[in-house]
């Protein structure tokens, strides 16, 4: 299909640090395997406003202009040739990083591990908020009728959280902890009760999260209050606070996700978990973090890494389909694609009572 026809293809760009502007972008063409979606519900990622504040991710940086966002969802306009799996008007999901498909990683089948990843907004490559988006026809997901669009966009921060329970193997009876009641943390917690948790408890410093994350899929809630000593050694400090919650009665864990990134978590998670029990690091923080591997070797704890996801679209698609999640609770703010930037600006800011923002694009 030409795309001739198409209005003009506004995009929300990444210019330098703290600098985003609105600019026409050209329309894409779909070539072999390719499908051109119009973009109509994207998520804001804190990855997204990092970008805008800091213009650098570890070793991801932004050199040249680069439009943002990756958590997407929209309807096909335009099939490249060879597409037969999709067609016009289909609405889909999109999973927003596309692999080489040849290396060794890929052909393991852990694709997120690929050294040549394409993966939205993130550097060199542009993201999903536009009107129109090109993308690989096999990484686009139709999704069922009675699934919105925004729910849709929701699918990829819901694979993480499935990603990470499958790296944490979670198991029928298993007790888990959550650091982070931010939208990663609570679809953490609900993929892992999905797999079979029986008890999940979710911790954070923000007592309003935490009234959202009982209401939402956790057992208990744990209000972080500690504060460390400026002289204070901070796996000591973490130690402490993390007896405080044991000796409350409560039992060390099987398995703790981390899920903000911050060192003083992933300490206080040796010491919540049961001997040869296992700690997932999902959030992503400072580069060099120090733990107790004494204790990590002599209790056989394992420790794992997460990057992204794989394999996990098909599984989230069924999960919200059947209603074993709801993703419509998470979304708690809705802006209009022209009206991205106060969106940006309110995700920054941390807004009370907050839990997901999504800007909805009808321009089609």
């Amino acid at each position: 299909m030409s795309t001739e026809q198409f209005k003009e293809n506004t995009s929300f760009v990444l210019q330098k640090i703290n600098e985003i502007t609105f600019e026409p972008r050209p329309i894409p063409t779909a070539g072999p395997g390719e499908v051109i979606v119009n973009v109509r519900a994207t998520g804001i990622c804190g990855s997204d406003v990092h970008y805008w504040t800091h213009g650098r991710i570890g070793h991801f940086v932004v050199e040249e202009p680069m439009v943002l966002g990756h958590e997407s969802a929209g309807v096909i306009v335009s099939v490249g040739p060879d597409v037969t799996s999709l067609k016009v008007g289909d609405r889909v999901a999109l999973e927003p990083g596309v692999p080489c498909r040849k290396c060794d990683m890929c052909k393991l089948g852990k694709y997120n591990l690929c050294p040549d990843m394409a993966f939205a907004a993130t550097p060199p490559y542009d993201g999903t908020l536009c009107n129109y988006y090109k993308h690989a026809a096999d990484f686009c997901y139709k999704l069922p009728d009675h699934v919105t669009l925004e729910e849709g966009a929701l699918i990829e921060p819901l694979s993480v959280g499935i990603h990470a329970s499958r790296r944490g193997d979670v198991k029928i009876g298993d007790r888990v902890f959550v650091f982070g009641a931010g939208p990663v943390g609570l679809l953490t917690a609900a993929a892992a009760k999905a797999a079979g948790a029986t008890h999940v408890t979710i911790a954070d410093r923000d007592p309003t999260r935490l009234a959202f994350a009982k209401e939402y899929c956790a057992d208990e809630a744990i209000h972080l209050t500690g504060a460390r000593r400026v002289d204070q050694d901070s796996n000591d400090f973490a130690k402490e606070e993390a007896e405080k919650i044991i000796n409350s009665g409560f039992k060390p864990v099987n398995i703790v996700f981390d899920c903000t990134g911050a060192e003083i978590c992933v300490q206080m998670a040796v010491y919540l978990v049961k001997n040869s029990g296992c700690i997932v690091l999902v959030g992503m923080g400072a580069s060099v973090q120090s733990i107790s591997v004494a204790d990590v070797s002599a209790r056989e704890v394992d420790v794992k890494g997460v990057m992204r996801y794989c394999h996990t679209y098909p599984t989230a698609i069924e999960m919200l389909s059947s209603g074993k999640i709801d993703l419509k609770r998470l979304i708690t703010h809705r802006y209009q694609f022209k009206d991205a930037l106060e969106a940006f600006k309110h995700v920054k800011e941390g807004r009370q009572g907050t839990i997901k923002v999504v800007i909805m694009n009808d321009s089609h």
